[in-house]
């Protein structure tokens, strides 16, 4: 632990890269988020993360309980 405290630094926790932002395969998007969901071409459950190469964009779906969630979304590139 950091400076003699009990508890450990949280200033790793949240997201990573912005919307609209180029990603590689492997990259970390967010780290310890609840409010994000995986979606296409992103996996993880704590720890979100690039499937592919491509652009980062974000979208909204209401679940069947009335909740809105975000989901993080990767756009791949097209390759030549």
């Amino acid at each position: 632990m950091t400076g003699g405290k009990k508890t450990p630094r949280k200033d790793r926790r949240g997201i990573k890269i912005c919307g609209a932002q180029q990603v590689k395969t492997g990259k970390i998007i967010g780290r310890s988020m609840s409010a994000y969901k995986a979606g296409k071409n992103v996996s993880g459950i704590n720890t979100l993360f690039a499937l592919c190469d491509g652009t980062i964009y974000f979208s909204k779906k209401k679940t069947s309980h009335g909740k809105v969630r975000t989901y993080i979304n990767i756009m791949p590139v097209k390759k030549a």
